[in-house]
């Protein structure tokens, strides 16, 4: 029987279970990993809001991860919410050596609530793109990456390339937050390449973790050994399964049905 593949997960708690490290547990979990966590903050929240918010020291944030690192060791790392610069530099320091695969969910939101676009977080976020295989950043955080509109298909495109060029990872610009009937998200290649994915936009409000879970999802395909593309094109699909078998729960924006995804919609098959 062979090993699973170490994600350490390295994100915010969601008290309520639907994104950040729980959302992380329950999707490397069910795509056959092993997770590992290292917590950035502890939050009160549900499907409604954030009703509180207590972050950690960047130096603890890092003793987690290097506690994993040391003893059980990574195939792959996926990063979420760091909430400030100096956590995002201690994680970018803590990865220096890190020879195994690194997906950054680059959320721009801090600990407080506040969204993080200036100059400090930019260039913090610019260390970690720089370690990493894949940033899987949503149209917002496209635009604020890289300083340039996002607009239309040429803008997003234009976007991710120059993210890519600049600091040598690939590219996932996520694109949920259009208003089209249907989602299209480009992955641009650090060679210049791209390929894009199109499905039917699924009319919900039960899309609480959606990012969270698709980054997860690539990172522990990586780890699986499936190349970047198809480790995408699966993501995608065991988000968009999730998508479709959401509980219902809550008064707000409710968790995905990541306990429903079986089968044919995880992992492992090849990439033909």
């Amino acid at each position: 029987m062979n090993a699973p593949p170490r994600v350490l997960a390295i994100a915010g708690s969601d008290s309520s279970g639907g994104a950040g490290i729980q959302a992380d547990i329950k999707t490397v979990t069910m795509l056959g990993g092993y997770a590992m966590t290292a917590i950035t903050a502890i939050t009160a929240q549900n499907t409604t809001g954030v009703q509180a918010v207590e972050p950690l020291a960047p130096e603890l944030v890092a003793r987690q991860a290097r506690s994993c690192l040391d003893d059980i060791g990574a195939d792959a790392v996926k990063i979420g919410m760091l909430g400030s610069p100096a956590t995002a530099r201690a994680v970018a320091d803590l990865l220096a050596g890190f020879d195994g695969h690194v997906v950054f969910d680059p959320v721009m939101v801090a600990t407080s609530g506040a969204v993080l676009a200036d100059e400090e977080t930019i260039e913090a976020f610019g260390a970690l793109m720089r370690r990493a295989t894949l940033a899987t950043p949503n149209l917002p955080e496209l635009a604020a990456l890289a300083g340039m509109p996002c607009a239309t298909p040429d803008e997003i495109a234009a976007a991710a390339h120059r993210l890519a060029q600049d600091h040598g990872c690939a590219v996932l610009a996520k694109g949920g937050h259009g208003a089209e009937a249907r989602v299209t998200d480009r992955l641009v290649h650090t060679s210049g390449d791209f390929a894009s994915f199109d499905d039917a936009r699924i009319e919900t409000r039960h899309t609480h973790g959606t990012g969270c879970t698709l980054s997860s999802a690539i990172a522990t395909l990586l780890g699986h050994g499936q190349p970047l593309e198809h480790a995408v094109r699966l993501g995608r699909r065991f988000v968009i399964e999730a998508l479709r078998k959401a509980p219902g729960f809550g008064a707000g924006h409710g968790p995905l049905g990541h306990q429903a995804v079986r089968g044919g919609s995880s992992s492992t098959g090849s990439a033909s």
